[in-house]
């Protein structure tokens, strides 16, 4: 998630631990350290634009990693801070362990997939119950927790939590009911489902990009899964990426080629060839708009490239000003 969010997370739950008088410094510790996964982002390549792709949610965002990352942030913090504010390493080294721990379980909660358990497997792991920016999950997190290190009240921690087991249960909820919501409309349609996923659209669990996978075609509609009769908006479809029949060009040993598979990877196999541009690959699961097969990001290859030349990454926000305003009107129909 958003970084305010994750920061938000880990001092929520430093806070829980220490004395009521230093609840602020914990906030500020575990803030720090909630952050401190995504400075994955630094691992890139000025050649190889896939490298931060591979990378980011990898080996510091995994389950195995958090006492090492807790331990190289304390090591950080506590001569920074913790020594200032006369803490002992024990307790800045806590609370950095404490951060650094919600992070990876938060991004699990959203669509964009994290390794979990790397370097065991390097699955993604996407659990799909929230969206990567949710003012529900921010703004009240961040309210509370600060309102607790002002006023050296762990009342205020505890009304934090019990907001998030109140929002992530019912965005799980949600999450199931539009499944199977989903799974009745590729029944009504006849198709033979290989995969079929729900994700929370943009910043909010109201309504959700519903993607069925069948044996060589992608549908997306978008489902409100309220009441007896869910809104249902019936989207686009897109044939799944097919290299013989859609790039017949391209040289299968060449590192385009093996960029492609990497893409494909990060994308948990939702590619697509963009029905715009004959030489790009799309990321299906993103857009924004639910209902709409507009990817956000994807890789643009060149049948006159060399076959030592990496492709390009590209991202496209569109008409983002206008999906917004359609979105929050599908929010409330």
């Amino acid at each position: 998630m958003d970084p305010i969010t994750q920061g938000a997370f880990g001092a929520v739950f430093a806070q829980l631990h220490g004395r009521k008088k230093d609840i602020a410094k914990a906030g500020v510790i575990g803030a720090l350290a909630g952050m401190a996964p995504d400075l994955d982002i630094l691992i890139r390549s000025m050649n190889d634009p896939l490298l931060a792709l591979e990378y980011h949610r990898h080996f510091t965002h995994s389950l195995l990693f958090i006492p090492f990352g807790g331990l190289i942030v304390s090591l950080v913090l506590h001569p920074l801070l913790g020594r200032r504010w006369g803490l002992s390493f024990l307790q800045t080294l806590l609370w950095c362990i404490i951060g650094y721990a919600t992070h990876a379980l938060l991004d699990a909660c959203t669509s964009y997939g994290t390794q979990l358990l790397w370097p065991l497997t390097n699955t993604r792991f996407s659990w799909d119950i929230i969206s990567v920016i949710d003012p529900l999950v921010t703004v009240p997190i961040l309210v509370l927790t600060i309102l607790a290190a002002r006023r050296k009240a762990r009342g205020y921690v505890f009304l934090a939590i019990a907001w998030l087991v109140l929002y992530f249960g019912f965005a799980a909820y949600l999450h199931e009911r539009a499944l199977a919501e989903g799974v009745k409309l590729a029944e009504s349609r006849g198709l033979e489902v290989v995969r079929l996923e729900a994700k929370p659209s943009f910043a909010n669990i109201v309504v959700w990009k519903i993607i069925t996978e069948t044996k060589d075609t992608f549908y997306v509609d978008a489902i409100k899964p309220f009441g007896d009769t869910p809104n249902v908006w019936e989207g686009q479809s897109s044939k799944k990426l097919d290299i013989d029949r859609d790039l017949p060009w391209l040289d299968k040993s060449s590192q385009q080629a093996k960029d492609i598979e990497r893409f494909r990877w990060f994308s948990m196999d939702y590619i697509a060839l963009d029905k715009n541009n004959p030489n790009r690959v799309a990321d299906i699961r993103y857009s924004l708009l639910p209902q709409e097969i507009q990817p956000l990001w994807g890789i643009d290859l060149s049948p006159d490239a060399t076959p030592e030349d990496h492709i390009v990454y590209y991202n496209d926000r569109g008409d983002s000003r206008g999906a917004v305003k359609r979105l929050w009107q599908m929010i409330w129909e």
